[in-house]
C-alpha cells in the first residue's frame, strides 16, 4: 500500500507536470488544489528539491516546478524516492533489500518469490507510466474485475 507521503508526492508532481513550462507555482495553490497540508508539501518538495526532480525559486514570485520535463519522470522513480522501494516485503526489494523478521531462511521461502514477482510486474509497469501520459481518471470497469476470481 502507498503511504499518504508516497500518494501527496505524486499528486504534487502530477500539479507541476499539468503547469510545466508556465513558470513557478506557489506552495499555497499546490496545496490547496491537491489538498496537501502545506507544512507536510514543504517537507515533500524539499526532498524533491534535494533529488533533482523539482526546483525551488523564493521571494515574491517564487514556488516550484519540475526540473525535467513531465516525460523524464516516471511513476516508479517517484515512488522510490519517496518511500524507497516498490517492494511489499523488505525481502523482495531490489534497492533496499533487508531480510524478514520470523521468517523462513529466503531460499525456502515462496512467498518471496511471489513477492519478487510482483515487485518486478509493479516495476515494469510503473517505469513505462511518465508524468506527461494522460491517466484515466476512473479505469474501465471490466480492466478493474478482468482477473477477479473470489
Amino acid at each position: 500500500m502507498l503511504s499518504q507521503k508516497t500518494r501527496y508526492t505524486i499528486r504534487a508532481l502530477q500539479h507541476l507536470a499539468d503547469t510545466f513550462g508556465q513558470g513557478s507555482v506557489r506552495l499555497d495553490a499546490i496545496a490547496e488544489a491537491q489538498n496537501i497540508p502545506r507544512k507536510f508539501l514543504t517537507v515533500i518538495l524539499s526532498e524533491m528539491a534535494r533529488e533533482g526532480v523539482v526546483v525551488s525559486q523564493r521571494g515574491r514570485d517564487g514556488g516550484y516546478e519540475l526540473a525535467v520535463p513531465p516525460v523524464d519522470v516516471r511513476y516508479g522513480d517517484i515512488i522510490r524516492l519517496s518511500r524507497g522501494s516498490l517492494a511489499l516485503v523488505p525481502c523482495a526489494s531490489r534497492n533496499a533489500h533487508e531480510t524478514c523478521a520470523n521468517c523462513l531462511p529466503e531460499k525456502d521461502c515462496r512467498l518471496r518469490g511471489l513477492m519478487l514477482q510482483l515487485r518486478d510486474e509493479t516495476a515494469a509497469i510503473l517505469d513505462r507510466i511518465t508524468l506527461a501520459d494522460a491517466i484515466s481518471l476512473v479505469p474501465p470497469f471490466d480492466q478493474m474485475n478482468a482477473h477477479t476470481h473470489i
